[in-house]
């Protein structure tokens, strides 16, 4: 159990700065849907970190963009995408091994399926 723990503190530390910085700009292009027609034309820092969150490069003038490659970045997300599933599952072992009586951990995780079902399917019934 101990270890479990330090397995998920140690991923949950290390990638909660990048999880952060997606869950930020995925917010700000679930609110502001309008995307540049090219990686050239962001000039603020919010629209250069929106180019990071949807090509996976830093944007600058138009030679640079050319040359650059995602694939580094892409292979960091794919490590972070793998560590953050392993630390979601591991938690969800540590709640149910930590509270007794169990239901209130299955109640919470079933909620947490269907609510967004609920939300969606609310939505599209329109």
């Amino acid at each position: 159990m101990k270890f479990l723990r330090r397995i998920h503190l140690y991923l949950g530390v290390l990638y909660a700065p990048l999880l952060l910085f997606f869950l930020g700009t995925g917010w700000y292009q679930v609110m502001n849907p309008d995307r540049l027609k090219s990686t050239s034309e962001a000039e603020t820092w919010v629209q250069k970190f929106r180019v990071i969150h949807t090509d996976q490069i830093y944007p600058r003038d138009g030679a640079a963009e050319r040359a650059a490659s995602p694939k580094v970045f892409q292979w960091l997300l794919y490590g972070m995408s793998a560590a953050l599933i392993l630390a979601t599952l591991v938690g969800l072992v540590l709640a149910f091994r930590s509270v007794k009586p169990r239901w209130p951990v299955w109640l919470a995780l079933v909620a947490g399926v269907l609510i967004p079902v609920g939300v969606l399917w609310l939505g599209s019934s329109r």
